[in-house]
């Protein structure tokens, strides 16, 4: 990825990187996948949405960017389907842990995990387990883009601007990744598809689970065919529908709630200040403050209180 000097944390030098840390630590990492998203779209359309919407927070807020993580977890559903490269929970949960730790002995103790993938059922488990094996003071955060502002994904039947509900590569997500990045989009190669599900309407939801049905769209499988079988275009839905018009408000309101959830961390936590440690973690005193003064200013690495595995 490429974008604006003061930004990407891969492109700053280690001078440059202190320097930041004395006035902003908080990270966002940008979590995608590859997959598959139909004639029309890059196969990195996933991480391309967190990315770009990244870039626009950091500018606005003066935080740091990771460079995504382009290989994601998937659901059984997806196994299969050419373009999509799959990673296993495991190894997945293994690179979100070792990112985190790798971060946060560098200086970055507040970390925003920005998720643009269908696998939001698997980042709190690497938090979670990163927590379990450190148990160090820091903020760490999973969002999901589809989860702060579920308003702006109402159909025109509940008040809003789409045609149909958000699934996958269709008209939503095609709308989102038209107005952030039109340039990897070919819309004169566009398709629709007919969703399908064995069971009737009402039971079983949709992406993001923003209908709020009973069972979440990760809570199952077999209650409708997977995408190479039912979708080989790999469109689930209307994307014909899609302009970049429709995304723009949503866009905008999910800019403004980054904006703010930084802040708001920044405020109660100032660049170097961390929740209490009395409050947030078992281990003794003296192991947390040697790791949170760091291997290089007479403290100890995170490694030493658990190794990386």
């Amino acid at each position: 990825m490429e974008s604006s000097d003061g930004i990407y944390l891969q492109n700053m030098t280690w001078k440059q990187i202190e320097e930041r840390l004395a006035t902003n630590d908080t990270i966002i990492i940008p979590i995608g996948a590859t997959e598959a998203h139909g004639p029309h779209a890059c196969i990195g359309e996933d991480t391309f949405l967190v990315t770009r919407m990244a870039e626009q927070v950091a500018q606005r807020c003066g935080c740091t960017v990771a460079q995504p993580i382009w290989y994601g977890s998937h659901p059984y559903h997806h196994v299969g389907m050419p373009g999509t490269i799959v990673v296993p929970e495991e190894i997945f949960c293994g690179q979100i842990r070792a990112v985190m730790a790798g971060l946060w002995n560098m200086g970055f103790r507040k970390q925003i995990l920005l998720n643009g993938h269908g696998q939001e059922y698997v980042i709190p488990t690497a938090i979670h387990q990163f927590a379990k094996r450190y148990q160090v003071p820091g903020v760490f955060i999973n969002l999901n883009w589809y989860h702060a502002v579920p308003e702006h994904f109402k159909t025109k039947e509940d008040g809003g601007v789409y045609d149909t509900p958000f699934i996958h590569a269709d008209e939503v997500e095609t709308s989102w990744s038209l107005a952030l990045f039109p340039e990897f989009m070919d819309m004169e190669a566009v398709v629709d598809t007919t969703p399908t599900g064995y069971l009737p309407e009402g039971h079983v939801d949709k992406a993001g689970n923003l209908l709020h049905r009973p069972i979440c769209w990760y809570g199952q499988v077999g209650c409708g065919p997977i995408e190479i079988s039912a979708y080989p275009e790999g469109v689930v839905g209307k994307a014909t529908a899609a302009s970049a018009e429709k995304a723009k408000p949503g866009i905008s309101a999910f800019m403004d709630y980054m904006e703010k959830l930084h802040n708001d961390i920044m405020e109660k936590f100032p660049a170097g200040v961390l929740p209490p440690v009395s409050e947030i973690t078992g281990r003794k005193a003296e192991d947390i403050e040697a790791v949170v003064k760091g291997p290089l200013k007479g403290g100890r690495s995170i490694y030493t209180l658990a190794y990386p595995t």
